[in-house]
């Protein structure tokens, strides 16, 4: 099930709930991601003090966590970008096909009137 759907099933009240703690779930397991990651690569290195480790793991930590955040918005950027210009191609497009149907409709509403008084001139 998507988070829209999700979302959805809930309530619009509910919603925005939902989504704030997918968003935090979603951020702890990347957490817990980047800690495991850390910690194997202390592991690597058997020199360290347990000190060391740690503080090169919360580094580690922070950093990810950043990077990813950076990332993150920079995609929720590009993605409200997108949207834009897909609405305005999509409006474009819209309009563009409003008016071939009117022009068609007012050429054919015009043929049709020259025929109806084609017709009319022959009949008398």
């Amino acid at each position: 099930m998507r988070p829209e759907e999700r979302a959805a099933a809930y309530g619009a009240g509910e919603a925005g709930l939902v989504h704030e703690v997918e968003g935090y779930l979603l951020a702890q397991a990347h957490r817990e991601q980047a800690r495991h990651e850390a910690e194997d690569f202390c592991a690597e290195l058997p020199w360290l003090t347990t000190a060391q480790a740690e503080e090169v793991v919360q580094r580690y930590i922070r950093r990810r966590t950043d990077l990813t955040r950076r990332m993150l918005l920079d995609t929720a950027e590009r993605a409200a970008q997108l949207r834009q210009e897909y609405e305005t191609r999509y409006a474009t497009l819209r309009r563009d096909l409003l008016t071939r149907h009117a022009a068609c409709a007012c050429a054919l509403l015009a043929g049709t009137g020259a025929v109806s008084t084609f017709v009319c001139l022959l009949s008398r």
